[in-house]
């Protein structure tokens, strides 16, 4: 994995709590909610770093959408080819696993694609925050539930979008839903 070849890291705060940065000498190739021990062992000046650490500072203070750092992606095919996709999700819009399996090829594999999402490596910057379920309702996210609805409010809110109804009550095409 590229993240084992990464020569500098770092920890970065955020609201969302301590980040875990890992870069190559050109790349990010690992953004992580941190929390389970890392340390910085690895820990040298690197400009990349900095230049990551801004990007993020701007994005949590509502000025920046897109990332203009360059990424090394370590992963199967298939998941390459999902993390691909995920970079083409516009900031502050969601769209559902079966959709994004749709996109990448894989029509009925919605489950792979949920878990590609899983060993994203680079959280926030590569959006995998931004798939949730068919229903309207999050489905899983590896920094845990309550960092993905942040990040899904806080960038509608920036974007001046309505907040998403997570919880709503769908029911599926052509079934009448009884108000009670």
């Amino acid at each position: 994995m590229t993240a084992a070849l990464a020569n500098a890291s770092r920890i970065v705060k955020s609201p969302l709590g301590d980040l875990w940065l890992q870069a190559t000498p050109n790349s990010l190739c690992g953004l992580h909610f941190s929390g389970r021990g890392e340390s910085e062992l690895l820990s040298v000046k690197s400009a990349l770093l900095e230049q990551v650490e801004h990007e993020l500072h701007e994005y949590f203070q509502g000025r920046r959408r897109e990332f203009g750092v360059s990424l090394e992606l370590e992963g199967t095919e298939f998941q390459k080819r999902v993390w691909d996709e995920l970079l083409k999700i516009p900031y502050a819009e969601t769209i559902s696993y079966a959709e994004l399996a749709k996109r990448v090829g894989s029509a009925n594999g919605f489950r792979a694609v949920g878990a590609a999402n899983g060993a994203n490596p680079i959280a926030i910057i590569v959006p995998c925050h931004r798939v949730i379920n068919a229903d309207g309702q999050l489905g899983g996210y590896g920094g845990d539930l309550w960092r993905k609805r942040w990040l899904l409010e806080h960038e509608r809110r920036v974007a001046g979008m309505p907040p998403l109804d997570l919880f709503a009550v769908k029911s599926p095409v052509g079934v009448e839903q009884v108000q009670g």
